[in-house]
């Protein structure tokens, strides 16, 4: 070995390097509480983004994007375009002030840089939206017991009360923790082994109860199967074939009001449930459609143009329930943006979902990444298989964990190509 690879570091390098290294810490640092906080306070986790996006343009650093650039662009603008064509865009200003949250992957993308900090990262998520969802526990208890004191119907009283934990509402809590549970289960089912993973089992299974007592069907019941069933096809294929008895288990063993919920799907209980409502808003949204294929009526005009496009062979008064948006994510932004805006965010996730997939191919069977790539797969079949029944894309919350993890899978891709990439 030569001298010159001997050599110790300058004094001059050593000034250059210690600074760059302390302020990537605490640009990681930054970053990583915006994310984590997301699960008990969109404030907080929004003044630590705009932190963070403040403190990566005065470190002068030369930014990187994942490959989504063009697609979120078109995004952008087909929104823009939407709302200034819609004839109030004062209206669609929310929308447009939502871009912020996008922000998210910007940040993410350039402060980490291993697949540890990911695995920090969910373990955070995972501790938070189990005190969550403990917290939701106590307010299920809480609501069974007003209803048997009150003398109600204890299946109407908690599902109009439902339990949201940190949330704000039980639509975001139940959003939120299936994202947190999908990656949990994911480092847990392709990571090794350890004593941490009792913690983290611990953690599903809280969070898995409380899911399940937030009565949300188009979560507890189609996009966390969803998850899991990507999860198992990829850990032991056999578990697949046993989902249903172990989903027939998991029945019998559920409160009497779980069950309920399960039968509402094809035996409402009146407007107590929403299946009526559903059929009206799709109908109505296919309408709105049809009328403005390709701006849509504009960001925020569903809720005042509803009856406009109400079907005429539905009576009125509309089914008790909320009308502010078409509770469907691909009819919500076809008939708000148009149709283009709707592929162009479908661009975004397909991408993501084919870069995973690309990159679970080429890499070993024991690699660090492999966790992360599986579990953005089953967040997005969670996700998509929600959105036929929710706009959950369009709660900020679910949308900021949502753009975290894909920007995490783009992360791990970035670290799989420098570990392989020839010297």
């Amino acid at each position: 070995m030569t001298h010159t690879e001997c050599a110790s570091p300058s004094p001059a390098e050593l000034a250059v390097a210690v600074p760059d290294a302390r302020t990537d810490r605490i640009l990681y640092g930054v970053a990583f509480a915006s994310a984590a906080s997301i699960l008990f306070s969109i404030a907080v986790s929004q003044i630590l983004l705009g932190v963070s996006v403040a403190a990566l343009l005065i470190s002068r650093r030369r930014l990187r994007f994942p490959p989504i650039v063009l697609p979120l662009a078109l995004f952008f603008a087909a929104t823009v375009i939407a709302d200034l064509l819609s004839g109030e865009p004062l209206k669609g200003i929310p929308q447009i002030r939502k871009f912020f949250v996008f922000a998210i992957i910007l940040v993410l993308f350039n402060t980490f840089s291993s697949t540890s900090q990911i695995r920090h990262l969910i373990f955070a998520w995972a501790g938070i939206a189990s005190l969550s969802a403990g917290l939701a526990l106590v307010q299920f208890a809480h609501r069974w017991a007003e209803a048997v004191r009150l003398h109600a119907s204890i299946y109407d009283y908690v599902l109009d009360g439902r339990i949201t934990g940190f949330a704000s509402h039980w639509m975001t809590f139940g959003g939120q923790q299936m994202i947190v549970l999908l990656l949990l289960l994911a480092l847990l089912l392709f990571a090794p082994g350890g004593l941490w993973k009792i913690f983290g089992w611990a953690c599903a299974a809280i969070i898995w109860i409380a899911i399940v007592l937030g009565l949300t069907r188009s979560i507890f019941l189609i996009a966390v199967p969803a998850g899991v069933l990507l999860l198992a096809w990829n850990y032991k294929r056999w578990l697949v074939w046993a989902s249903p008895a172990v989903a027939l288990v998991l029945f019998f063993a559920a409160p009497p009001q779980v069950q309920d919920r399960v039968f509402s799907v094809y035996r409402p209980h009146g407007d107590v449930d929403s299946n009526s409502r559903r059929s009206i808003m799709a109908r109505t949204g296919l309408r709105m459609i049809e009328s403005h294929p390709v701006f849509g009526i504009g960001p925020e005009e569903v809720q005042p143009q509803f009856l406009k496009y109400l079907p005429p062979d539905v009576p009125l008064p509309l089914p008790k329930g909320w009308y502010g948006h078409l509770h469907n994510v691909y009819l919500q932004y076809a008939a708000e943006r148009g149709l283009p805006a709707l592929v162009f965010i479908l661009w975004i996730i397909g991408r993501m979902a084919t870069d995973s997939w690309k990159a679970l191919k080429i890499s070993a069977e024991m690699a660090d990444e492999r966790f992360i790539w599986l579990g953005g797969l089953a967040v997005i079949a969670a996700v998509l298989a929600e959105g036929f029944f929710e706009y959950n894309l369009g709660d900020s919350e679910v949308l900021t964990m949502f753009l975290a993890t894909l920007t995490c899978v783009y992360v791990a891709i970035r670290s799989q190509k420098e570990r392989v990439a020839p010297e």
